[in-house]
C-alpha cells in the first residue's frame, strides 16, 4: 500500500515504525454498517461530510504521525485526517458518498493501527496506561541499580583486595546479567529518539544522552573483561534510573497542570431551557441529557439534540468549512458546534455537552491565527546548536585529560553529556505561559492557548466595541418613544426580537408582556443593522433608523435607539439609555497611559458626550460602525504596525475578532460562544482586564529570568564537569533537578504575581 502511493520514501526512516500488520489475520467489520452503531461512533454528520474520532493504543513515534495523517492518499473519499499524539486519538472527516467507517477502519487495520472501537473509554484509565510502561522501565532499572550497587561495595570499600578474583568475575557477570535489561529495555526509549532524529537529520538532546549510556556501558565492558576491573555499570544504572524518574516528576507536573486547565476551561456561556412552560438560563456545564433548549439565530448548539420545532437552518461552517447552511426537519438529529441561521428553534438534547469537543472548534485551523512567538524562536534557535556545542566542549574536555588521566578524562567527558541539558530553557515558555493561562481561567478569563498570553502582553492599542461590551445589558433603562403600544403590536414585537441574542433584542424583550404564540415567517437579522420578519402576515422590522426609519429623529438625543416598523408603518422606537460597566472610567484613563483607545459603534453620535465621559480623546470615537467598517479599522491600525487588542461581544463583531492580533469576547448571561475569538472573559471579570494584560507582561518576564537561570546552571555544571570533578551519578542527579528547580520557579514566580495583583 505504501509503495502504491508512493509514500516509501519517507517512510524508510524506519524499518518497523507502528505494528506490523500480519497477513493471516482477517478481521471481519461488517458490524461497522449498522446504522445505529455507526450513530454511537460518529461526532458529526451532514449527510454529507461526517466527522469521527478513533483511539489509536499502536501510534509511538513521528513515523506513526506522518502515516495517519497522510491517510487521504490510501482513500480519496478522507478529507482530513488529524492525530493527537498524546492522547492516542486520530480524528477523520471524510464523504459519506466516497467512503465508509467500515472502509476507513479496514485501512487503519491493514496498515497495523487497529481502532479501539469501544464505546465505553474510560480517559482517565487511559492515560494511567500510558504511563505504564515507564512504570516498568523505572522498576527494571531501579531494581538493578540498587543490586548492582550492592555489587559493587567492596569496590567503595576498598575491600577488593578481600575479593577473590573468581568472585570478582561471579560479581561483574551478575552486573551485567542485571544491567543488559536496563541498556536494552529501560533506556531505549533514548536510543529510539536519537536514531530516528540523526536520521532526519536532526541533532536532538536525546543524542548526547544516549552516548552517555553507550560510553558508560561499552566502558564497563572493558573494564570488567579487559583491564580487570569492576566498570561503572552501578553508574549506568543509575543514571537511567534517574533519568527515567525525572521525566516522570516532569510529565506528572505537566498533566496536573494540564488537567486544572482542562476542568477550568469550561465556556462562561449560558444555555436558554423551558422550564416550566417559561424560558430561563443555565450554564452550559449543567445541561442534562433530555432537556428542552431553545436555540436563537446565531446561537451554537453546544450538544447533540433532536429538534423539536418544525424547521431549522443549521450552518455547520464552524465544523466542516462549509457555510451553506443545512434544512433539517422536525425529529432529525441537530450536531453540536452547528449554529441556527433564522428564527429561534427548540430541541431536546440526546447527549451530554462534549467541553472537549467545544474546545476542538475553538481550536480549528480555520481560526488559527499566524503569530511568530520571538520567544519560542530563540528556544528554538538555542536548542538547535545546544547539542552541537555540548558534543565539541565534552570531546574538548577528553583529549585535554587524556594523556594525565584516562578516568579523569572519562568522567570529563561523560558528565558533560550528562549534566548539560537544554530541557530547564525548554520547559521555561510552556509552564510559565500554561500556569498564567491557568490563573487566567481561575478568575473568569479563558484564553485559547498559551501564545494568546504571550500576544496580549506584545499589544499597543485596544478596541472597544461598545453595545453589550462597555455598556451593561441588565442595567440599563428603557422606555418607547410613540403611541401607546396595543397588545397586538407588543406580542408581534415580542415575538420578532425572541429570536434574536442581541443585547438590545433581549432588553427589549424583558419589557414587553406576550399573551400569545405567533407564526413567524421569514426571519432575517443583518448584523448591525435589524432584524425583521413576516409574523401573522404582518411585517415587522426593528432596528437602526437606517434600517427601518424614514423620518429623522433628534440627533442630539444621548440614548440608544431602536426603531420599529409594522407594515412599513413607522410606530416609534424605543430609547435604551445606556449604563456604562462599573469602574470603566478608571479602566480607560489607566490604560490610556499606556494604550490607544478606540471604541467602535454601530450606533448614532447621540452617546459620544457620554462616552467622552470615559475616553478624553474625541479621535477615539467611532459610530454608525458595520461589522465590515469595524474589520477595515483593525486592519488600518495592523498596517499602521499596531498591535491590536479587540474587545467585543462575539456577535456582530467576529471578523474583528479574527483579524485582531488578540480578540477577546465578552460573555453575560448569552449563548455567544464564537470560534473566532481568542479568549472569553466574563463580564463580571471585565474590570479586571488591565490586570490580565499587565499579568501578560509579567509572565513575560518571568520566563526570561527563568532562561537565565537555566544558562547559569548549564555554565556552572559544565565548569565543574570539563574538570571531571563530577561523577556521571552526580551529574544523572542534576540534570532532571535543573529541569524540576525551573518548572518550580515560573510555579512559584507566577502565583505569588498572581497574589500580588489580586488574582489569586
Amino acid at each position: 500500500m505504501l509503495e502504491a502511493n508512493n509514500l516509501c520514501n519517507y517512510y524508510a526512516i524506519d524499518e518497523t515504525p507502528g505494528i506490523s500488520k500480519r497477513d493471516s489475520i482477517i478481521r471481519n467489520f461488517d458490524f461497522l454498517e449498522d446504522p445505529e452503531l455507526i450513530q454511537k461512533l460518529i461526532e458529526f454528520s451532514d449527510g454529507n461530510i461526517t466527522n469521527i474520532t478513533f483511539d489509536i493504543p499502536q501510534m509511538h513515534c513521528s513515523s506513526c504521525v506522518w502515516i495517519l495523517e497522510n491517510l487521504y492518499k490510501f482513500d480519496p473519499g478522507v478529507i482530513h485526517s488529524e492525530v493527537n499524539f498524546l492522547n492516542k486519538t486520530l480524528s477523520i472527516k471524510f464523504r459519506e458518498k466516497e467512503t465508509t467507517i467500515k472502509k476507513i477502519v479496514e485501512q487503519l487495520d491493514s496498515l497495523g493501527y487497529l481502532p479501539n472501537l469501544s464505546l465505553d473509554t474510560n480517559r482517565d484509565d487511559k492515560l494511567k496506561n500510558e504511563f505504564k510502561r515507564l512504570y516498568y522501565k523505572i522498576g527494571i532499572a531501579g531494581f538493578s541499580f540498587g543490586n548492582v550497587m550492592l555489587l559493587s561495595f567492596p569496590e567503595y570499600l576498598s575491600y577488593t583486595d578481600l575479593v577473590t578474583s573468581e568472585f570478582q568475575n561471579i560479581f561483574n557477570w551478575i552486573s551485567l546479567a542485571l544491567s543488559l535489561p536496563v541498556f536494552l529495555y529501560s533506556a531505549s526509549e533514548y536510543y529510539i529518539s536519537a536514531f530516528k532524529g540523526l536520521k532526519k537529520k536532526i541533532v536532538n538532546i536525546d543524542v548526547p544522552i544516549t552516548l552517555g549510556i553507550f560510553v558508560l556501558f561499552f566502558r564497563s565492558l572493558y573494564e570488567m573483561f579487559i583491564g580487570g576491573g569492576v566498570g561503572y555499570l552501578d553508574s549506568m544504572t543509575a543514571l537511567v534510573f534517574l533519568l527515567l524518574t525525572g521525566k516522570v516528576f516532569q510529565n506528572k507536573t505537566y498533566d496536573a497542570m494540564n488537567f486544572e486547565r482542562n476542568y477550568k476551561s469550561y465556556f462562561p456561556i449560558a444555555v436558554t431551557i423551558k422550564k416550566d412552560g417559561k424560558e430561563t438560563t443555565i450554564p452550559v456545564d449543567k445541561l442534562e441529557v433530555g432537556q428542552r433548549i431553545v436555540v436563537k439565530n446565531n446561537e451554537l448548539i453546544p450538544a447533540d439534540a433532536i429538534l423539536i420545532s418544525e424547521k431549522a437552518n443549521i450552518d455547520y461552517s464552524f465544523v466542516t468549512g462549509e457555510s451553506q447552511p443545512v434544512e433539517v426537519i422536525n425529529g432529525e438529529m441537530i450536531f453540536a458546534g452547528g449554529k441556527q441561521i433564522g428564527q429561534a428553534i427548540e430541541v431536546e438534547t440526546v447527549k451530554e455537552v462534549s467541553q472537549s469537543y467545544l474546545t476542538q472548534l475553538w481550536n480549528s485551523s480555520a481560526f488559527n491565527k499566524k503569530h511568530e512567538s520571538k520567544i519560542e524562536t530563540t528556544v528554538t534557535f538555542v536548542s538547535k546548536y545546544f547539542t552541537f556545542i555540548i558534543l565539541a566542549i565534552a570531546i574538548s574536555a577528553f583529549i585535554y585529560w587524556v594523556n594525565s588521566d584516562i578516568n579523569l578524562a572519562f568522567n570529563a567527558f561523560t558528565a558533560v553529556l550528562i549534566i548539560a541539558c537544554p530541557c530547564a530553557l525548554a520547559l521555561s515558555t510552556p509552564f510559565t505561559l500554561g500556569n498564567s493561562q491557568r490563573i487566567f481561567g481561575r478568575n473568569k478569563f479563558y484564553v485559547k492557548n498559551t501564545s494568546v498570553v504571550e500576544k496580549l502582553a506584545e499589544i499597543t492599542s485596544i478596541v472597544f466595541d461598545k453595545t453589550g461590551t462597555i455598556t451593561e445589558t441588565l442595567g440599563s433603562k428603557i422606555e418607547f418613544i410613540g403611541e401607546k403600544l396595543s397588545k397586538d403590536e407588543q406580542n408581534l414585537i415580542k415575538a420578532l426580537v425572541l429570536n434574536s441574542s442581541h443585547p438590545l433584542s433581549l432588553k427589549i424583550a424583558s419589557l414587553l408582556s406576550f399573551t400569545k404564540k405567533l407564526n413567524i415567517e421569514n426571519y432575517s437579522e443583518e448584523s448591525g443593522k435589524g432584524i425583521s420578519a413576516t409574523i401573522d402576515n404582518k411585517k415587522v422590522l426593528l432596528g437602526s433608523r437606517n434600517f427601518v426609519s424614514k423620518n429623522n429623529y433628534d440627533k442630539k438625543d444621548v440614548s440608544t435607539n431602536v426603531f420599529v416598523s409594522i407594515n412599513e408603518k413607522e410606530i416609534g422606537y424605543f430609547r435604551i439609555t445606556n449604563v456604562y460597566r462599573n469602574g470603566l472610567k478608571e479602566i480607560a484613563s489607566s490604560l490610556a497611559k499606556k494604550y490607544k483607545l478606540f471604541v467602535l459603534s454601530g450606533d448614532n453620535e447621540g452617546e459620544r458626550e457620554n462616552l467622552l465621559n470615559y475616553f478624553e480623546k474625541e479621535k477615539s470615537l467611532f459610530f454608525n460602525q458595520s461589522p465590515h467598517d469595524k474589520l477595515n479599522f483593525i486592519n488600518d491600525l495592523q498596517n499602521k504596525n499596531e498591535k491590536v487588542l479587540m474587545i467585543g461581544d462575539g456577535l456582530n463583531d467576529a471578523g474583528a475578532l479574527v483579524k485582531s492580533d488578540v480578540g477577546i469576547s465578552i460573555s453575560e448571561d448569552i449563548n455567544n460562544f464564537s470560534p473566532a475569538c481568542d479568549g472569553i472573559i466574563d463580564a463580571k471579570s471585565f474590570k479586571n482586564i488591565k490586570e490580565f494584560i499587565r499579568f501578560s507582561i509579567t509572565s513575560k518576564k518571568i520566563i526570561i529570568i527563568s532562561f537565565i537561570i537555566s544558562f547559569m546552571y548549564n555554565i556552572i555544571g559544565i565548569s565543574f564537569a570539563v574538570q571531571g570533578t563530577l561523577s556521571p551519578v552526580i551529574s544523572a542527579i542534576l540534570m532532571p533537578i535543573s529541569s524540576i528547580s525551573i518548572v518550580v520557579f515560573t510555579t512559584i514566580a507566577t502565583n505569588f504575581m498572581a497574589k500580588k495583583r489580586g488574582l489569586l
